[in-house]
């Protein structure tokens, strides 16, 4: 008897932002596969679940696919959590998804938490059609990468560090215009939540005078 995988969100700031689904599925499955125990660890404290736990995370993924697909395929019920929002979304779960649809595994996505919709939802810029790019290359074809997106005419979505955020910003000026209009979001759903908009001149002016901490989420006007 084949089991099955579910890629269950999880909130990306505000623990209340999970579903009951999702409570529920966390609560049933023979097995939680987390980016990281100890930041999972404190979900599923908090909602009290006490499934079993292993970790699943972007420097094991090469050596534990095919064991978890085989674990799979012979029943087991797995759930795949990253520390923040939907697997696959720039985090791991890409590798596990392909060697169980290989092996005709029943998959299946949750709906729920990810950085990118509340982003572009609030933005301000056309949200009708975009890009979603991720993190940029960390060095080597960053620029190559940036002159290319900057002739995109779709509105442009990225994830940034809040420790390169002001070089990236600096990047974007250079190459799209320091008139090109976006919006930057940072800690979505916390405490400090905080979004940014306008020109590019303008939101690297303020990042220069005041630190931008936590995850980033940056929205490029297409050209």
């Amino acid at each position: 008897m084949s089991g099955k995988l579910y890629l269950i969100p999880t909130p990306i700031g505000n623990l209340e932002d999970i579903t009951l689904r999702a409570l529920r599925l966390l609560k049933e499955v023979d097995l939680i596969l987390a980016e990281d125990t100890r930041t999972s660890g404190k979900l599923l404290k908090h909602y009290d679940i006490q499934t079993p736990m292993q970790s699943y995370h972007m420097f094991n993924e090469h050596q534990k696919t095919e064991g978890y697909t085989n674990q799979i395929s012979e029943g087991r019920i797995v759930a795949l959590i990253t520390d923040a929002g939907t697997p696959g979304i720039s985090d791991p779960g890409y590798m596990l998804v392909k060697s169980c649809i290989e092996k005709n595994i029943s998959v299946e996505c949750l709906p729920g938490a990810t950085a990118f919709v509340p982003a572009l939802a609030i933005s301000g810029l056309p949200s009708h059609e975009f890009v979603f790019v991720g993190f940029l290359p960390s060095k080597k074809g960053r620029q190559t990468k940036l002159k290319e997106l900057s002739q995109e005419s779709r509105t442009l979505i990225l994830y940034e560090s809040p420790h390169k955020i002001i070089t990236t910003l600096e990047q974007i000026s250079e190459i799209f215009g320091k008139d090109r209009r976006i919006s930057i979001s940072r800690e979505l759903t916390k405490m400090h939540e905080e979004t940014l908009r306008g020109s590019v001149g303008e939101v690297l002016k303020i990042g220069k005078e005041k630190p931008l901490k936590g995850e980033i989420v940056v929205l490029i006007e297409g050209k």
